[in-house]
């Protein structure tokens, strides 16, 4: 799962611009004050999180935002989304009940 990936607030931003077109490496460095080595560093590890696919043709790579790879961290947060809002509606339920 790609929270690794996400744990950065760089690689976010990367995903951000990614939602709009697929980028080169070049295209992606263009938005960040870093150099296209440490940008290639940062899509490899989203790479390697499923977030994005890399379509190499001749010397360009194209990076493209995965949708899938988003669901699957989006459902795992959902699952604890739910889990969380039980707890505390069951929660809430007592604190009332010892209110009445």
């Amino acid at each position: 799962m790609g929270f690794r990936a996400l744990a950065d607030p760089t690689r976010r931003d990367i995903l951000r611009l990614l939602t709009a077109k697929e980028m080169t490496i070049a295209e992606v460095a263009e938005n960040f004050e870093m150099t296209r080595a440490a940008v290639k560093k940062h899509l490899l590890i989203l790479s390697e999180g499923d977030l994005i696919t890399v379509q190499v043709s001749g010397r360009t790579r194209l990076n493209a935002l995965n949708p899938e790879g988003l669901r699957r961290v989006f459902d795992w947060f959902r699952y604890f989304d739910a889990f969380w809002e039980d707890r505390l509606n069951t929660l809430k339920s007592e604190i009332e009940k010892d209110m009445q």
